[in-house]
């Protein structure tokens, strides 16, 4: 079974694109729905984010989402500290999912496959690329914040152009190309020949 990493800046259409390898039955596992899952639900996970957040990270046993958002969206450190505490956990359960699939290929989406070092764990990567302004638009309507977040959060993240060159295939998302065949394209490469990768 091939193991395909599926990446992008935020905005950029990466879980649009995971959505569609699922339309075509392709198992996906979700690095950031996954983590936060984990957040709740790994006892030693929980207990080191105590430890280094505090007591008021967690409400009645869920994690405090906008306090931690509060905490590492404002400091850089502190926003390393917790994807390594998060990253090594999730990439341990990505394992053990993708050893119960069963299919010619399987998709990771992960906003962070390299900077979580989870691309070493994966043959071959995708990456979706769109224009800032656009990113900057889709985020902000997704998740009802100003621009000025936006590019915080977006300067968080490696710089898209060094993404993208790390990236064994590359998807243009700018509402300009048609998405669905440069994705078809890639399903008919993936889905036939383990050797033509």
């Amino acid at each position: 079974m091939v193991r395909i990493g599926l990446t992008g800046g935020i905005g950029s259409g990466k879980t649009t694109v995971a959505k569609i390898f699922e339309v075509l039955g392709i198992p996906v596992y979700y690095a950031d729905n996954a983590a936060k899952k984990l957040m709740n639900t790994d006892a030693a996970l929980k207990k080191e984010i105590i430890k280094s957040f505090g007591e008021q990270s967690y409400t009645n046993g869920e994690l405090n989402r906008k306090y931690m958002a509060s905490v590492v969206f404002n400091d850089k450190a502190k926003l390393e500290l917790l994807n390594s505490l998060t990253h090594p956990v999730t990439i341990r359960d990505a394992e053990e999912w993708m050893k119960k699939q069963n299919s010619p290929y399987i998709i990771k989406e992960a906003a962070l496959l390299f900077e979580s070092g989870a691309n070493k764990t994966v043959d071959r990567v995708i990456g979706v690329q769109a224009p800032l302004s656009l990113r900057v638009k889709r985020t902000m309507n997704r998740d009802g914040i100003t621009e000025d977040e936006v590019i915080k959060r977006i300067s968080r993240q490696m710089e898209e152009e060094k993404k993208m060159s790390l990236c064994d295939f590359v998807l243009i998302n700018n509402e300009e190309q048609l998405l669905l065949p440069q994705v078809l394209d890639l399903h008919k490469k993936f889905s036939t020949v383990k050797a033509s990768l």
